[in-house]
């Protein structure tokens, strides 16, 4: 126990001496490190002067630097601006040197120009005296001349324009005589042979067209089908069509009578068509009538603008192209109208063509010739104005129009073009088959229209031309005067049309002249 507290005894003795001694090591090496520390405090402290001192230089020698280099900058842009400054000197030194060259010599051409224009006031001052010599020294003349021929200076001069106003008209007059003579010998041969030239270069074929259309049938069964219950199938169908249907005897046939082309070839295609499918009754009568006469609506404009492009024609409007087209259903005298106005559209380029005339307008004007021969509605204007009308209304251009108007004489013709297109209707019209015409029954027409006028006081000749559409009558002028022959039209024109039956129109023009001839022996 007792060796126990001495060893714990001894112990803390020990720690307690421990603890001191470390008290006292730990003081010395505080007083060391103090020591170490001042003495690196005072190192750093130097080496930071040091580093300052050479900072200090450095930034003394780059502002030195950049003080240079701004001030050779400066330099260079004040040495620019000088020789700027000085090149402008320059132009303006060169600027002023050329003004006061040019002053100079502006000096010098003002001096010449004065100079010039005193010796042009000296001459004209000159010509001016000699121009006053002559004109006095002309009186002179004059004064003398008028005392030797007794006449005065108007008075002569009045005898010489006269004396050569009659010499000129002499040879004016000699002259027309002669190319008159020389044309009424070579015209007629010219026209001839162009006449001739233009018939030998067309191909033309014969198209003769009736007023009936003969549908065939199957058998005889199939006619009362379509005549109907109490003929209702066959009064729908007319109805609707517009075409009289003649069911007789005539075996496996049906008659359709009409003179519309076109309505006549709705009623053939729309028969046709029922017959095929079999139903036939009114409902569907005016069915199949409607797309019928929308498909022949549609193939109008196709044969149009088909027409149009084999006769090489571009713009044409499109209700003409219409008016084409209706051609093909429309017959003239037995003519089909749109072969006739395609003839005569050819003709027409030929002859155009030989006379160096605009053959495109040519073959414009000859097809649409008779355009006004297929209205939409009936009208009583001639077909020559209302076509002439049509082609004003769509844009033509005059010389067209005018041709369409003037080929039956409706109206005066005022271009070249408008004599071709008669004289081609002429041709495609009088060729041998081209139209259908009792040749008894034509003769016998003209003569009576001629006979008509020969019923009338004081007329000596009449003649039916134009194929019976004009009739020309030739009055005795002592016996008609201008007032009576306006009468003798009217009056003559007024029996024609009440005791004769004629197609279209008669022209009927009184022609009253008195004559004065003598022979030169």
């Amino acid at each position: 126990m007792d060796n126990i507290v001495t060893i714990i005894i001894v112990g803390i003795i020990a720690l307690v001496v421990g603890f001191l001694i470390a008290k006292m090591l730990e003081r010395n090496n505080a007083s060391q490190l103090i020591k170490s520390a001042k003495k690196r405090a005072s190192t750093i402290a130097k080496d930071a002067a040091k580093d300052a001192e050479s900072i200090k230089k450095d930034k003394i020698l780059q502002a030195k630097e950049k003080f240079i280099e701004l001030k050779s900058e400066h330099e260079k842009v004040i040495l620019n601006r000088d020789k700027k400054i000085s090149d402008a000197e320059k132009r303006t030194r060169d600027k002023e040197s050329q003004v006061s060259n040019e002053l100079a010599k502006s000096k010098k051409l003002n001096d010449e120009v004065d100079k010039k224009r005193k010796d042009y006031d000296e001459r004209l001052t000159y010509v001016q005296k000699k121009q006053k010599e002559v004109d006095k020294m002309h009186r002179r003349q004059v004064e003398q001349l008028e005392v030797i021929s007794s006449l005065s200076a108007e008075d002569a001069k009045t005898q010489l324009l006269e004396s050569i106003k009659d010499e000129t008209k002499t040879n004016a007059m000699a002259f027309i005589q002669n190319t008159m003579e020389e044309a009424k010998l070579t015209a007629q041969q010219e026209a001839k042979k162009i006449v001739i030239n233009t018939i030998q270069r067309i191909g033309t074929e014969e198209a003769i067209d009736n007023c009936v259309s003969v549908f065939n049938l199957e058998s005889d069964d199939v006619k009362g089908r379509i005549i109907g219950r109490e003929g209702r199938n066959i009064r729908a169908i007319e109805a609707a069509t517009g075409v009289e249907i003649i069911v007789d005897d005539t075996p496996e046939a049906i008659i359709m009578s009409c003179f519309d082309s076109v309505r006549r070839e709705i009623a053939r295609l729309s028969l046709h068509k029922l017959v095929t499918d079999g139903r036939i009754h009114p409902a569907r009568i005016e069915e199949v009538v409607k797309k019928t006469t929308k498909q022949i609506e549609e193939e109008i404009i196709e044969v149009g603008k088909r027409t149009v492009i084999d006769l090489g024609i571009h713009g044409l409007h499109p209700e003409l192209i219409k008016a084409v087209g209706r051609m093909k259903f429309r017959s003239s005298y037995g003519q089909n109208l749109l072969q006739h106005s395609r003839e005569v559209a050819k003709l027409c380029g030929v002859m155009a063509a030989e006379l160096g005339l605009n053959t495109k307008l040519a073959k414009r004007a000859g097809l649409l010739h008779d355009i006004g021969k297929v209205p939409d509605t009936e009208t009583e204007l001639p077909h020559a104005l209302l076509g002439m009308q049509w082609a004003e209304k769509y844009g033509e251009k005059t010389e067209v129009c005018n041709a369409i108007g003037a080929h039956h004489d409706e109206i005066e013709m005022t271009s070249l073009l408008s004599p071709i297109v008669q004289v081609c209707d002429a041709i495609s019209g009088a060729r041998p088959g081209a139209r259908r015409q009792v040749l008894d029954s034509y003769i016998q027409r003209l003569k009576d229209l001629e006979d008509v006028a020969f019923g009338f006081t004081g007329v000596t000749k009449a003649y039916a031309i134009q194929a019976g559409r004009e009739l020309r009558v030739m009055v005795e002028s002592e016996k008609v005067s201008d007032e009576k022959a306006s009468e003798l039209s009217f009056s003559i024109s007024q029996k024609i049309q009440t005791e004769m039956t004629y197609p279209g129109q008669v022209k009927v023009t009184v022609i009253r002249e008195t004559r004065a001839v003598n022979i030169a022996k």
